[in-house]
């Protein structure tokens, strides 16, 4: 069984959040399935046909010599828009809500000492925390992200200063860093939200203790390999559409057909599909990231580690 509450350096956060992955990925994936699999499909189904009709829209208006053709849809369709819009609003906060916490819960019962997870258990965890799942949406929606949107923004305005650059580089994963420490130590501990994002932010630069050199550059470090790694495997997947789109614009003989509207047929269906299925695979890929700022939690709970180790120490000898 993975020890969760122990100390790791950089290297460890990597190879641990792969090794996580082989030892549990087979239970993990199948729970994350079952509470995930439907809203993903239904993500997926919205994306694939209503934007298709969207995007068929945007490029079919005007070619006519109809003016104003696709405001004149839009007005048309109104209420579609406004209902469609809801509807998804809230599928994308339910999706994001298991997809961000369900790693959370997962672990948190892993480092408990329980071996085998059911989705039962999972569910029974998120039922047993909805007023404080409902706290903290209210505070990533209207606190958190206003926050990091500005620290973000700031940060990639200043790419056109050659430093700029190098400060996005140096921010984004920290961002990231804290929003997953928040999560994970609001469930983890008995502190409530602000005491939580208080420690979320503290624990990238120092230890509790104090008594040890600051662990941001293997957060900082660890959080960004990843991600480097899930942008090239997610950008491979949505360049796969963008291939056979340009080669069935370069191979096709020209009609004005598909030049007019390209979204148009089985072509366009297959084209949202496939990024559709890059949506999918994005989504499973994020676990990696989730899992390895759950490790750099626990690593930061130092004041846990010694707990551990003792009750490590205290069962030695008791099944020999």
């Amino acid at each position: 069984m993975m020890q969760f509450y122990k100390k790791r350096d950089f290297g460890a956060f990597i190879s641990d959040s792969f090794a996580f992955f082989k030892q549990y990925g087979k239970n993990y994936f199948k729970n994350y399935i079952l509470l995930n699999g439907l809203l993903m499909i239904v993500m997926v189904a919205i994306f694939i046909f209503g934007y298709r009709e969207l995007f068929m829209q945007i490029f079919g208006s005007n070619m006519s010599g109809e003016s104003y053709y696709f405001e004149s849809y839009f007005e048309n369709n109104m209420g579609m828009f406004i209902v469609v819009g809801i509807v998804t609003f809230l599928l994308f906060m339910a999706l994001m809500i298991v997809n961000y916490l369900f790693p959370v819960f997962y672990m948190k019962r892993l480092s408990d000492g329980q071996t085998t997870i059911k989705t039962d258990d999972i569910l029974a965890d998120f039922k047993q925390n909805s007023g404080k799942i409902g706290k903290l949406l209210l505070g990533l929606i209207f606190i958190v992200m206003p926050l990091a949107t500005i620290i973000v923004g700031v940060s990639y305005a200043l790419i056109f200063v050659v430093i700029g650059f190098f400060i996005l580089l140096l921010v984004f994963p920290v961002v990231i860093n804290i929003i997953n420490f928040l999560m994970f130590d609001y469930f983890n501990s008995s502190r409530g939200f602000f005491e939580s994002l208080s420690y979320s932010i503290r624990s990238q630069f120092s230890y509790a203790n104090n008594r040890e050199g600051s662990p941001y550059w293997k957060y900082w470090g660890a959080t960004l390999v990843l991600l480097i790694i899930l942008y090239v495997i997610t950008t491979i997947f949505t360049m796969i559409p963008m291939i056979l789109f340009m080669l069935n614009l370069f191979t096709t003989a020209p009609d004005g057909n598909f030049e007019q509207n390209p979204f148009t047929g089985g072509f366009g269906v297959l084209i949202f599909v496939l990024y559709g299925v890059s949506t999918l695979v994005s989504f499973f890929l994020s676990n990696l990231l989730y899992v390895n700022s759950g490790l750099m939690y626990y690593d930061s709970r130092r004041d846990f580690h010694q707990k551990v180790e003792l009750e490590e120490i205290e069962t030695i000898g008791v099944n020999e």
